[in-house]
């Protein structure tokens, strides 16, 4: 798929997100970097510790751009579509989650 389209709709990005996540090393790296954000924003919420904020969003987004340049050796979508690969990221962990994605 081509990285230079502009996408006018999340139904039209999100083939795209998948196609750029398409081994399964991947989506399981990122999978995991969602799971420490996530453990991590509850920890927040609930501690009120504002210093999480940069180490949820390192857990986040290191391990997804390693899995990037390192295991499908493409661009992160989130440097051109940051609000969009957010929501995709947690549609495909959730998707993943309940066991509707393959991995």
């Amino acid at each position: 798929m081509n990285s230079q389209k502009k996408y006018q709709s999340f139904g039209e990005f999100w083939p795209y997100y998948l196609d750029q996540h398409s081994k399964p090393k991947t989506k399981w790296i990122h999978f995991a970097g969602t799971s420490m954000a996530v453990i991590i924003l509850f920890i927040l919420i609930f501690t009120g510790k504002l210093w999480l904020i940069p180490v949820m969003l390192i857990c986040g987004y290191a391990p997804a751009w390693y899995a990037h340049y390192f295991t499908e050796h493409n661009r992160p979508a989130t440097f051109t579509y940051p609000l969009w690969s957010l929501a995709a990221d947690f549609k495909m962990w959730f998707l993943m989650l309940t066991g509707k994605i393959k991995s």
